[in-house]
């Protein structure tokens, strides 16, 4: 079996009639494209796949590879090649987080005066939305003005629904926005055309506020807003499990990923043993 470009669209159609949510299925149909040009019309094999699997091991890193492996794992169900099935490379779980990747509530505080420097509003508001509230910034959408009005927005992402309180300071901003630009229903964040705002718009708005926020690029991205939301919400309820429910997770063991300490904290936590004598 071949994969031709007829096979990746129907791969992606099928991904969406399974409910993935846009940036899964882009990203799964971005993995199964790559493959594709790799193979260069050959036929897929189990041989293949796992030659494929051992040069992408040579040049990502284990998370990488396992995110491709997902991927390719889904496109070979789709085809009903389940014989070409990989393994994740197993990765031993960190026990500290990565600060060079991860935004401090002090450069979270300089990208908001950035922002605020700005005519428009909107990226302003939609940093402290997600950053307070810990949505995926593909959940900006279920944010509706009769959301706004109840306080609450209902939110369904990855085959789950939940629902989101709004901070009543987060929910009077929000409101006086929308009155501003006269939306009544529907989505408040949208782009000049009406549509939704998406993950690639705003990645751009946000990586143009580093310069004046003196904040390396590294660290701005949607994501890390909600990091950010999970571990000061940890760090003052220390209730692992209510923060998987209000961030959505399926699984506690994903939240821990969220809330690990810095690598000073763990340098520090060593030292106080004093066990170098």
């Amino acid at each position: 079996m071949r994969i031709t470009a007829h096979t990746l669209r129907r791969f992606a159609a099928h991904l969406s009639a399974q409910e993935k949510s846009p940036a899964t299925v882009e990203k799964y149909r971005r993995e199964a494209a790559r493959f594709s040009g790799w193979l260069a019309g050959r036929a897929v094999s189990r041989a293949l796949a796992a030659v494929y699997k051992t040069e992408l091991a040579a040049v990502r890193s284990p998370a990488g590879v396992n995110g491709a492996v997902a991927g390719l794992n889904a496109l070979f169900a789709f085809l009903g090649l389940e014989e070409c099935r990989l393994r994740a490379l197993r990765v031993q779980r960190r026990s500290f987080r990565d600060e060079s990747r991860e935004l401090s509530r002090r450069e979270y505080g300089r990208l908001l005066a950035a922002a605020r420097a700005r005519p428009d509003r909107r990226l302003l508001l939609v940093l402290e939305t997600i950053c307070a509230t810990g949505i995926r910034v593909g959940e900006l959408r279920f944010f509706t003005a009769e959301a706004l009005r109840a306080g609450r927005v209902e939110v369904s992402s990855k085959g789950r629904s939940r629902t989101v309180l709004l901070p009543r300071p987060l929910q009077r901003l929000l409101l006086q926005y929308a009155r501003s630009r006269r939306i009544h229903t529907g989505p408040v964040f949208v782009t000049r055309g009406g549509r939704p705002l998406d993950r690639s718009n705003l990645w751009r708005e946000m990586k143009s506020l580093c310069a004046a926020a003196g904040v390396a690029e590294t660290k701005v991205f949607p994501h890390s807003l909600r990091h950010l939301f999970a571990r000061t919400y940890y760090a003052l309820e220390k209730d692992l499990a209510r923060l998987a429910d209000i961030l959505g997770h399926a699984s506690v063991d994903t939240t821990r990923i969220y809330t690990m300490e810095s690598g000073q904290t763990h340098r520090r936590q060593l030292e106080r043993l004093r066990l170098v004598l």
